[in-house]
């Protein structure tokens, strides 16, 4: 199946991460490729390394890449490997990194994926379709109090109680199959008004446990660490997120990065020696302009974060 993929910020990111010809450049979330096309494309002696957990997204890359292939080392792992994935490429440094965390669109579109509360499907939710945990055990067999907790922290769904609950007695009668048997259980949990409201009442829900299928947060803060510590002095850290909490991490991660002293501030002189790894390009996140939405409506809830390496130092 041919997709029409329309990457998110993309001449923001381009713009952000400063792209030499001879420089080396990390894309930790392939995808279908569309920033990494931008990149490849402006290397003449450089390299991009191009990371994805999903398979098909490196199946896919070797043929949207072929003509830049010559630059361009395609890697299936994880980008909470990172470190290990980096020591394999052999980069001693790179000039920039990139991270668009958003579940790519032939992931959303293909049904079989199970990412879609729009399209009936196994539950599945898995990015690396070897991983062993799916959205059928999370939903199947964990307790009602970590159901309850991963809705509400991971999905911000106010109606997590009921739904819940509304999951385990569901199951009681016979496991729950498919992605629109888990949307009528939770709309069956949900008030009225709640069902009338503009965004799909399952919405926050799906994005709870896709988050918990794939360990998606866990792997935030290290693998930011990473990419700060594998950054050459003065190459870009560009991160677009698409909801809240994974904005609050790496705005947080970032700061923290950005301090340097951590000394109290009565202390008349700085005596713990921190000095800031990064400095902050973006004091508040780039977002998606009119035209942008107007052809790319997922792109509304994206926020690009960039940041500088200042010098050596490891974190």
């Amino acid at each position: 199946m041919e997709y029409i993929h329309k990457p998110v910020l993309l001449r923001e990111c381009i713009e952000a991460l400063q792209i030499r010809p001879d420089g080396i450049y990390v894309d930790g979330t392939l995808g279908r490729a569309g920033h990494s096309i931008e990149i490849a494309q402006r290397l003449t002696t450089g390299r991009l390394v191009c990371i994805d957990r999903d398979q098909a997204a490196i199946e896919a890359a070797k043929i949207r890449l072929a003509p830049w292939m010559d630059h361009v080392t395609l890697i299936h792992s994880n980008f909470s490997e990172l470190d290990t994935v980096l020591q394999e490429a052999g980069t001693d440094g790179a000039d920039g990194m990139l991270f668009d965390l958003g579940v790519s669109s032939p992931q959303l579109d293909d049904a079989s994926r199970g990412f879609s509360y729009m399209q009936d499907a196994p539950l599945d939710m898995r990015m690396d379709k070897d991983a062993p945990l799916t959205a059928y055990e999370v939903v199947n067999t964990w307790s009602q109090e970590e159901l309850r907790r991963i809705l509400y922290e991971y999905g911000e769904e106010r109606y997590a109680p009921a739904i819940a609950r509304a999951i385990l007695r569901a199951r009681e009668t016979a496991p729950v199959q498919t992605t629109l048997e888990l949307v009528e259980i939770i709309k069956s949990a949900m008030p009225p008004a709640a069902l009338r409201e503009k965004q799909h009442p399952a919405k926050r829900s799906f994005q709870a446990i896709r988050i918990a299928v794939n360990g998606e947060l866990d792997a935030l803060p290290p693998m930011l660490h990473a990419a700060v510590n594998g950054l050459n002095p003065g190459g870009r850290l560009a991160v677009i997120t698409f909801h809240s909490l994974e904005d609050r991490i790496v705005k947080r991660a970032l700061a923290e990065m950005a301090r340097g002293c951590t000394c109290p501030p009565e202390f008349p002189v700085c005596v713990c020696g921190k000095k800031p790894a990064i400095k902050l390009v973006t004091r508040k996140p780039v977002v998606s302009g009119s035209d942008e939405l107007k052809e790319n409506p997922r792109a509304r809830s994206a926020k690009l974060r960039v940041a500088e390496k200042c010098n050596s130092f490891d974190l």
